[in-house]
């Protein structure tokens, strides 16, 4: 295959994904690329494109991003545009339309999820390497049933409905990912008020700590600790960095919200959070010390 052969980008995110994986959000972005490439080779404008297949210049540009899905005659249209016509070429193009289309495990809890949300599970489920940096909860990926259900709850154990199960059942099958084949390398920086505060209590809590000890033993897995003293001056809110293997795919960094969250990925935006994850790197324990953090904890709560 040659170097510059738009296939093998696409053909990477599939792979990396992996079966039962995110792989529809990443060939989305891969082939919403692949089309901004082959229209800007072409010299064509996303007005002109989009008068070609009965839409606008926006609705190109979302396609181009990825942010929505795509319709195998309206792809087919475009490659014509754009003058493919290579028909192995084209049918490799239309056969991306279907699979980026395909749903993945989370569809079923589309009802639970916002549009906001099911984007980021699914580019989480692509990643090669998700950072966080908490400073209120223990990361979503690294939270016990118990901490998850007092969370999902409001710590109001009453509160808990059939609705509130499959939103526990909903971030047990996220955390999936960091045990499968292939799996992506998390790096989670917590405060370490986050270790302090008894969300369901002072038991779940022990049992929480416990599950930070077992899971920071896998190879992938790193967790770091910002003490009191340091808590607070690298950064003011919580936040996650999604890292690909893919060069198509951008970096993106993920800030949540009460009524939604922005997705940021350009590439000065990203050069900030980088920054300050390294800030925070520095600031922090080390994953060792971080450790002995926990056990103490772990022995203080008895």
């Amino acid at each position: 295959m040659a170097a510059d052969d738009p296939r093998g980008a696409a053909e990477s995110a599939t792979l990396a994904g992996g079966e039962g994986s995110g792989a529809p959000t990443a060939r989305r972005i891969v082939l919403g690329a692949q089309l901004r490439r082959l229209r800007e080779a072409a010299d064509i404008s996303r007005a002109d494109a989009g008068y070609a297949i009965r839409g606008s210049d926006s609705k190109i540009s979302r396609m181009e991003l990825g942010r929505v899905g795509f319709k195998e005659r309206d792809v087919a249209d475009l490659l014509t545009m754009y003058g493919v016509e290579d028909e192995n070429e084209r049918a490799f193009y239309l056969d991306l339309v279907s699979k980026s289309n395909e749903r993945g495990w989370w569809h079923r809890y589309n009802d639970l999820m916002p549009d906001w949300f099911s984007n980021f599970v699914g580019l989480e489920e692509s990643a090669s390497l998700i950072q966080n940096y908490e400073l209120l909860f223990v990361p979503g990926l690294l939270q016990t049933e118990e901490y998850i259900r007092a969370v999902a709850s409001h710590g109001q154990p009453a509160r808990i409905d059939d609705e509130t199960e499959r939103r526990v059942n909903l971030r047990v099958q996220r955390q999936r990912v960091l045990f499968r084949q292939g799996a992506p390398r998390m790096w989670a920086v917590i405060d370490e008020s986050v270790l302090h505060r008894p969300l369901g209590g002072i038991a779940t809590l022990r049992r929480q700590i416990e599950h930070l000890l077992e899971v920071t033993k896998q190879p992938n897995v790193t967790l770091q600790v910002v003490p009191y003293s340091l808590s607070g001056y690298s950064a003011e809110g919580s936040f996650s960095m999604l890292r690909f293997a893919e060069p198509t795919l951008p970096d993106v960094v993920y800030i949540e919200h009460l009524n939604g969250a922005l997705y940021l990925d350009r590439p000065n935006e990203i050069e900030v959070y980088g920054r300050v994850i390294d800030r925070l790197a520095v600031d922090a324990e080390t994953p060792d010390r971080s450790r002995q953090t926990l056990s103490k904890l772990r022995a203080e709560l008895g």
